[in-house]
């Protein structure tokens, strides 16, 4: 059956790419309340529970709030009606980097984030997050989404300050229908559409800590592609016109736009459910919730003119949209006009909840409390950085600085037409050295990462090792050019390898398992798993060729992302590893058929660590 054929009850019985069922819970010292922790927890009970809702690739354009006609965001819009309105609020060019900055409020490129996958998008172990800030002070944490800032523990969500997490890890995923994801270290399957499904676990969280405080997390996938939506939402847009364009309509692709619209549109409806749920719980007045979204839109549509996209460090690249509510404390309908940015969020929410900061490290964001607050009149005009492979650029108040030395007056030509560099010379050159001092000071040295993908640690004992952070040899090739949701094929000579980079937290007993496909004609490879001294043999015994999944799903063609499928458990045994760091190497000793195998993950079980 070709995967365009598949159907809805046949592609129920399989699963996306990374159905990795042997995953084990965390069971790490969540469950263990010390004296001290519930003397917090009693004090925490006189203050705000926070909710945080963070969009994937929405434009600030992508709002009705913000005179976009070609849709209706009502939900997010009453944030903004019933409470604050950014005007210009900033984040990263890309995901990862714009969720490691809301995490510490220090920017990603200080903690490690240096891109979105194979690795780079992983926060620094000796970074705090915001959930240790809250989880210290005594509130019931939780992220349910797109984590994006690594994998493995002590990477995972569960070691950052995050006591529940259901959602999936990786930079995005392949499918949005029934998915293939993780709570809390073992895998699961999602029920419906994953904004929705999402939302339900949210509102499941919310209700159970009704009676004390709680930090919600909510980093929604879309509207990343791949392009999937509900039917009920899509009708709408199918056929719809599209009134406002891009400012060079020749570059805008409707159908993107259509579906973009869609989605948005899908996360307003599930905005409205966390809404509803708080009001009917009576916690509306007790709950602060932020809205904003991590970059530029996906695609080229209508966003008030700005120049550039995801991606991109200029002001279309950047600037998002965001409200944040309190009633009761926030006036309803207040716009701020002071820039502001991702990295503001920690140490704002932190002081509208009355706790302390649990990272030692120096923050680059401030609170912008006295300004919700309406606490002070005179706010100092500041300098927000934005930052992409390299190329950095400066925003102040009126003026901003590209990553090629132009200058533009963003208050007379918010599009950036013009360049003034030679009109205001003194401006130009305090910000060309500002950039250059912001550069010598915070991007690394060296773009290599060195480091190594951790195994074994007790608290979280199995680790998978996704297809995404190894490394091909020889003709081995990724399913697509995005490496987030990839699995290896052509592995067609016994000269090929994939590698990865692991360091093993613990000498012990390992069980080793891969997760593969292969074609009947192809069955009967043997394959080794080495790891410095030790190594494990296996055969490839059981044919398991399942259709791909996804494109029956997306409403455009996709670019970049692989198309899914059901991988199977192929267990090799048992073998021992040691403590310390070198390369995980799955090589095949022979090849009888035309290739060996498709694999989507490797996966390390400790059994028993020896000390």
């Amino acid at each position: 059956m070709k995967h365009s054929q598949l159907t809805r009850r046949d592609f129920l019985k399989s699963a996306c790419v990374g159905a990795l069922a042997a995953a084990v819970p965390f069971r790490g010292q969540a469950a263990l309340v010390s004296a001290k922790a519930e003397a917090a927890a009693g004090q925490a009970n006189k203050r705000p529970n926070i909710v945080v809702i963070l969009s994937d690739d929405q434009g600030w354009g992508d709002l009705s709030i913000h005179g976009n006609t070609n849709l209706k965001t009502p939900n997010i819009d009453s944030l903004a009606r019933d409470g604050a309105l950014f005007d210009r609020f900033f984040v990263c060019p890309v995901c990862a980097p714009t969720r490691a900055e809301l995490l510490t409020g220090r920017y990603h490129s200080r903690g490690g984030v240096q891109g979105v996958t194979t690795g780079a998008e992983r926060l620094n172990l000796d970074e705090k997050t915001i959930g240790d800030t809250f989880k210290t002070a005594g509130y019931a944490t939780a992220a349910f989404g797109k984590w994006h800032n690594g994998s493995q523990y002590p990477y995972h969500p569960n070691a950052r300050g995050f006591d529940e997490f259901y959602g999936f890890c990786s930079g995005h995923w392949g499918n949005y229908f029934d998915p293939i994801l993780e709570h809390n270290g073992k895998i699961v399957r999602g029920k419906g559409y994953i904004i929705d499904d999402l939302t339900d676990h949210a509102l499941a969280f919310i209700e159970q800590n009704r009676s004390r405080p709680f930090f919600c997390y909510l980093p929604y996938n879309t509207p990343h592609s791949p392009f999937q939506v509900p039917d009920h939402f899509y009708e709408k847009f199918r056929d719809h016109p599209v009134q406002m364009r891009n400012r060079d309509p020749k570059v805008e692709q409707l159908d993107r736009t259509r579906c973009a619209l869609a989605m948005c549109e899908n996360i307003d409806w599930n905005v409205g459910r966390i809404l509803r749920k708080l009001n009917k719980l009576k916690l509306a007045e007790k709950t602060i919730v932020v809205y904003f979204s991590d970059n530029g839109p996906n695609s080229w549509r209508w966003n008030d003119g700005m120049k550039g996209r995801k991606g991109s460090t200029d002001e279309g690249g950047t600037r998002v949209p965001c409200m944040i509510r309190w009633p009761g404390h926030i006036k309803p309908g207040i716009q701020i006009p002071q820039i502001a940015g991702a990295i503001d969020l920690l140490p704002t929410l932190a002081d509208m909840a009355g706790i302390p900061i649990v990272g030692t490290k120096p923050l680059d964001g401030v609170s912008i409390k006295p300004l919700l607050l309406k606490e002070t009149k005179n706010w100092p005009d500041r300098m927000i950085f934005s930052h992409q492979r390299g190329r950095v650029s400066v925003r102040t108040q009126q003026y901003r600085l590209d990553h090629t030395g132009k200058l533009f007056d963003m208050t007379a030509d918010p599009g950036q037409y013009r360049d003034i560099a030679k009109e205001k010379p003194d401006v130009a050159a305090k910000l060309t050295k500002a950039v250059s001092r912001w550069k010598k000071e915070v991007l690394p040295k060296s773009r290599k990462d060195d480091r190594p993908f951790p195994v074994g640690y007790a608290e979280f004992a199995t680790t998978i090792l996704p297809a995404r952070d190894g490394v091909p040899y020889g003709n081995v090739r990724r399913s697509a050019k995005a490496p987030n949701c990839s699995y290896f094929t052509n592995w067609v000579s016994t000269s090929d390898k994939i590698t990865w980079d692991i360091e093993v937290a613990n000498s012990g007993n390992y069980q080793a398992e891969v997760y593969y496909t292969c074609a009947k004609e192809n069955v009967g490879s043997t394959i080794e798993l080495r790891f410095n001294r030790s190594r494990i043999q296996g055969k490839v015994t059981r044919p398991h060729d399942p259709p791909l999944v996804g494109e029956e799903f997306d409403r455009v063609p996709r670019g970049g992302e692989s198309y899914v499928k059901k991988f199977r458990l192929l267990r090799l045994g048992v073998f021992r590893l040691e403590k310390g760091r070198g390369q995980l190497t799955l090589r095949a000793l022979d090849v009888p058929g035309k290739q060996v195998m498709d694999v989507r993950a490797v996966m390390l079980t400790l059994n028993r660590p020896v000390r």
